[in-house]
């Protein structure tokens, strides 16, 4: 167990500093001591294990709204076992009364700070939103082009179509042509055939007679 005494300076008087002292160490599960020392600064006493005091020293630097701790005064010591827990020694009801006034014009001051970085960060996230619109609407633009690009080739997919329906019916033309063209030479060539065999018998008949 060990034990540390510390003065702390800055803006820590009549600012909630002490309230934030008692809960750290509290969560730290030491015991000891805060009090306001005249004429601006705190004094605090905590016992407890060397670590837990090391990560309560330096969580007492703090740097947060009405609260700006600028130094510490830190000495080390042997613990005495004297506290049984961590408490605030206050001061007569006056002076305490008038730190509860000004903490709590700290805290609505914290408060309009909150609101403020609210704002702020609600503006962006608008700016954000209108980012991702824009993006939207280039997308969308895309699609309509997209889009009309397939109907083009859609349109030329049935122009080729139309051609190649017009190129089945000119060779079946052609096809059928050939095949008319084939049968009439036929013809011809039986027509021939047929007078020959004629000629041939009127010249057997006249032999016969």
């Amino acid at each position: 167990m060990k034990r540390v005494e510390i003065l702390a300076r800055g803006d820590v008087q009549r600012v909630g500093f002490r309230d934030a002292v008692q809960r750290i160490a509290r969560n730290l599960e030491l015991s000891g001591t805060v009090q306001n020392q005249e004429p601006y600064d705190v004094r605090i006493v905590a016992e407890g294990d060397e670590e837990a005091l090391q990560e309560f020293v330096e969580a007492l630097r703090i740097e947060d709204g009405p609260i700006q701790v600028r130094q510490l005064e830190v000495r080390w010591a042997s613990a005495t076992g004297e506290f049984p827990y961590f408490k605030i020694l206050r001061g007569d009801w006056q002076e305490e009364l008038g730190e509860r006034f000004d903490v709590a014009v700290g805290l609505l001051h914290r408060s309009i700070v909150l609101g403020e970085e609210n704002l702020i960060v609600s503006k962006e996230n608008l700016a954000v939103s209108r980012i991702m619109l824009d993006k939207q609407d280039q997308m969308l633009d895309k699609q309509d082009a997209s889009i009309s690009i397939l109907q083009e080739i859609k349109a030329d997919t049935s122009e080729i179509g139309a051609i190649r329906e017009e190129a089945r019916r000119g060779r079946d033309e052609i096809i059928s042509t050939l095949k008319s063209d084939r049968m009439e030479e036929k013809y011809e060539r039986l027509s021939q055939e047929i007078a020959e065999i004629k000629a041939a018998i009127a010249e057997i008949r006249a032999k016969v007679s």
